[in-house]
């Protein structure tokens, strides 16, 4: 197999790689299917009905709503879009800049999300955090770090940005 120079992994780095990918696809198969299911919500839903709930007033720019969920300007159109038909969030124009947008959270929207956090909660306990030790949740934050502070390196401006629309 050619490398083009750059070192093969490892026996243990492939195990950990295929670890990886695995855990990664099954869990977030599950955990989707799961809060599916129990709440009609997706994850897409769920990850910016909890972006919108965090924020002050339960309202975000379109620019920092995209950067909390980390998605493209068209999918995250696309879904607010059908978010709005179902009645979870509002667009409302922006008063500062009459080019963007603001998403606001409905009581729909908000009472969905409410409803589901539970759920949701309860699943990453059985399906991740309830099965680690103290080491390895400390283990698993420490990795998760160096992981996103590396890929902070090759895309800074998306990084910042989305540290900003955190507030942190």
């Amino acid at each position: 197999m050619a490398t083009n120079g750059i070192r093969p992994l490892s026996a243990r780095e492939q195990r950990a790689w295929d670890g990886y990918r695995r855990m990664q696809g099954l869990l977030s198969s599950q955990l989707n299917r799961q809060l599916l299911a129990e709440t009609g919500l997706s994850d897409a839903d769920f990850a910016i009905l909890s972006a919108l709930l965090a924020a002050p007033e339960h309202r975000l720019r379109g620019l920092a709503l995209r950067c909390e969920v980390q998605w493209e300007k068209s999918r995250l159109s696309h879904h607010l879009g059908r978010m709005q038909t179902r009645g979870l969030v509002v667009r409302e124009d922006c008063v500062e800049d009459s080019r963007g947008a603001v998403f606001q959270l409905t009581e729909a929207g908000r009472a969905a999300v409410e409803g589901a956090t539970d759920d949701r909660l309860a699943a990453v306990r059985s399906y991740l955090l309830d099965l680690l030790t103290p080491e390895q949740l400390d283990a698993l934050t420490e990795i998760s770090g160096a992981v996103l502070g590396r890929l902070a390196q090759d895309d800074p401006h998306r990084h910042a940005a989305a540290e900003l629309a955190r507030g942190t």
